[in-house]
């Protein structure tokens, strides 16, 4: 919702190429960790390592915005914020999973 509100008042340019990249990896990181959320722990970790993949590129498209001044910093340090929240608890998933179902040699 932070980023709803943000992506808002971006500048045109912006608005439509990298803002609109975002709002796309914010689709796709909720959509493979609500999927991990109902399958067996077995099914899960591809889902999850896809999740931490978007989060990672979503913070180096924030970053970019940043940069550009598309973003000031005060709203980049927000969502950087619940960004690295995000990322720690999804890397505490993986670990679990990745703990539980050791890769097979």
């Amino acid at each position: 919702m932070l980023w709803y509100g943000y992506h808002q008042t971006l500048v045109k340019t912006h608005k439509y190429t990298l803002g609109q990249k975002v709002d796309n990896l914010f689709v796709e990181a909720i959509e493979a960790i609500a999927t991990a959320s109902f399958l067996t722990k077995t099914e899960k970790l591809p889902y999850v390592k896809r999740a931490i993949q978007k989060i990672d590129t979503l913070k180096i498209f924030l970053l970019l915005l940043w940069e550009t001044k598309s973003l000031d910093t005060k709203k980049y340090i927000l969502l950087a914020t619940k960004i690295d929240e995000i990322g720690k608890m999804l890397g505490g998933w993986n670990g679990q999973l990745t703990k539980q179902n050791p890769p097979s040699r």
